[in-house]
């Protein structure tokens, strides 16, 4: 790390005065930057203000140049204090980028291994992840499942399990997993009182739910968000698990993967899954820790027992 902070003094004069070993002063002062203030620096780093204070005046002085700006308010870094801490940032984002490929490379089948996945798809997953993890006792699954992408490269994830459009970045190994169908359900109470669809143009008359995010990414959302007049969308959920429990208690119609709805035994399939609405879903892996032998025996685990979901 401190071999990144003197290749940038070629770039930033500002540094030219400090030292490979003067690297935990400039982190010290970057917390100041960062977080504006000596005390919260101080909380940061669990030290006394006062030692913040010294770090930050020995490392003015080394450079001969003031790094901050002192205000009642707190520090305000100057256009020196921008070059470096704009330098010091990119090496503490380097550094947790090598943090985050030294965590994968455990040669052993021990250890955690992070899986990340919509939580839509928590309960298909579950039971093979408990088969895994009886095969391999020594391996500790942390399981996320979140809608948010998680960066592979900075090892906020091992292994994700995405939905949808195929991934695009140069630096992940993206497997094809398996294509998930989609259909509309809603339970027995709603069908009693108002019909089931036969076909999906048998829109009116029907209540039906929706979702507050778009999600045009997912088919049946989004053939929903076309086809369905607003006015009868009854009722609007965060996430398809609440969408589902909606659904479950007869607010209306709705679209669901069919891992999620056939898992429900409150609900009823409408249709047969239209092709259009199938999904493709992506096994996804940082090439830097692809290989490990880890990584490769849960993916390979994954993609001999995902095809078989609903088969059975």
């Amino acid at each position: 790390m401190c071999m990144n902070a003197q290749k940038s003094t070629h770039r930033h004069p500002v540094l030219s005065g400090a030292q490979a070993g003067d690297w935990s002063d400039i982190y010290f002062a970057f917390q100041v930057a960062r977080l504006g203030t000596l005390s919260a620096a101080a909380e940061a780093l669990d030290v006394h203000h006062s030692t913040v204070l010294r770090r930050i005046d020995s490392l003015e002085k080394r450079l001969k140049i003031k790094l901050f700006h002192r205000h009642a308010r707190g520090y305000a870094p100057t256009e020196a204090g921008k070059l470096l801490f704009q330098t010091a940032e990119q090496t503490q984002s380097e550094f947790d980028r090598l943090m985050g490929q030294l965590s994968g490379l455990d040669q052993q089948l021990t250890g955690s291994l992070i899986i990340t996945t919509v939580n839509s798809f928590s309960a298909a997953l579950m039971p093979i992840l408990a088969e895994f993890q009886n095969q391999h006792p020594g391996i500790r699954i942390e399981f996320v499942a979140d809608s948010r992408i998680f960066k592979l490269e900075y090892g906020e994830a091992h292994i994700s399990v995405r939905p949808g459009v195929r991934p695009k970045d140069p630096d992940h190994i993206v497997q094809h997993l398996h294509t998930i169908p989609s259909s509309l359900y809603a339970s027995s109470r709603y069908i009693e009182q108002f019909g089931r669809m036969e076909k999906r143009e048998e829109v009116a008359g029907h209540r039906f739910i929706g979702s507050i995010t778009p999600y045009n990414n997912v088919s049946a959302m989004a053939w929903l968000n076309k086809h369905v007049p607003d006015e009868q969308v009854y009722h609007r959920g965060s996430d398809f698990i609440s969408m589902m429990h909606a659904a479950e208690v007869g607010l209306g119609i709705v679209p669901l993967s069919c891992w999620l709805g056939d898992s429900s035994q409150k609900l009823v399939k409408m249709l047969d899954p239209p092709e259009d609405w199938d999904s493709p879903v992506w096994l996804v892996t940082h090439r830097d820790i692809h290989r490990t032998p880890k990584v490769q025996a849960l993916s390979q685990f994954l993609k001999l027992k995902v095809p078989q979901i609903g088969s059975v």
